[in-house]
């Protein structure tokens, strides 16, 4: 990676059409957060004041710290915006039903499928 962090003892998680690494860490920074994400800050920040999901635990000195349940969240936040074109209230309400295991069968079926070919060009691009 370019940004001098490597993969080992990362968590890759597919996101959208790329493939996002998470630290294998417990807490992450701002900063941190927003280049896993290929966001700026102040974007991270407005999805924490946007959905109620996102908790980072702040520090004495007022800092945020994301646990690894946050950045996961955000990511999927990400995909839902950038990747799926929902609106802030569509991502809020898709997030909820997420969160609450209430997808349809369709829509699963064709995350199934998504998730599915996403994995085979990874596995193209691996070997």
């Amino acid at each position: 990676m370019t940004d001098g962090l490597s993969c080992s003892g990362f968590l890759p998680l597919i996101c959208g059409f790329s493939i996002m690494v998470i630290p294998d860490k417990n807490y992450f920074r701002i900063g941190e957060v927003s280049k896993i994400l290929g966001v700026e800050p102040y974007v991270v920040r407005y999805w924490e004041s946007e959905f109620r999901t996102v908790r980072p635990v702040r520090t004495r000195s007022d800092q945020r710290l994301y646990r690894k349940k946050d950045v996961e969240q955000l990511l999927t936040i990400k995909n839902l915006l950038y990747g799926e074109l929902f609106t802030i209230a569509g991502a809020r309400k898709k997030l909820t039903d997420i969160n609450r295991g209430e997808s349809s069968s369709a829509d699963e079926g064709g995350r199934l499928i998504d998730i599915k070919r996403k994995l085979r060009e990874v596995r193209e691009i691996i070997g």
